[in-house]
């Protein structure tokens, strides 16, 4: 496997528990060329860059996504934002508000709450 898609590949399941991300491997079937750009450009080159944290690049990011009104990239971050720790989650959502206006951060809160409520509801987890 090529150096950057092995980068991208140890970024993804530091995030998800060790595990591969759902999203990335459903796109891997149906649009190889997509996945694999998202994880050698994306997860390989961007994301495994020395200077931010796991946990800034995740709080930048989930804030990013619900500025534009992408709750479910939005929720994916948000999930393993949670994986490292709750936090500042909610503050970033309150963020949101000034640069990007209240309706979507409304819908990144909703996102969120689903997000809160399928980790109440899984076995061992909680938000």
């Amino acid at each position: 496997m090529e150096e950057r898609l092995q980068r991208g590949d140890a970024v993804v399941r530091s995030l998800n528990n060790g595990a591969p991300q759902p999203t990335l491997e459903r796109m891997r079937q149906e649009f190889p060329f997509l996945a694999a750009a998202t994880q050698g450009y994306a997860l390989g080159d961007v994301w495994s860059r020395p200077g931010l944290d796991s946990r800034t690049r995740q709080l930048a990011a989930v804030a990013v996504f619900a500025a534009m009104g992408e709750a479910a990239f939005m929720k994916i971050h948000a999930g393993y934002a949670l994986n490292i720790g709750e936090g500042e989650l909610k503050e970033v959502i309150y963020m949101v508000t000034v640069p990007a206006g209240f309706p979507r951060a409304i819908a990144a809160s909703q996102a969120l709450s689903e997000l809160f409520a399928e980790r109440r509801a899984a076995p061992g987890k909680q938000p």
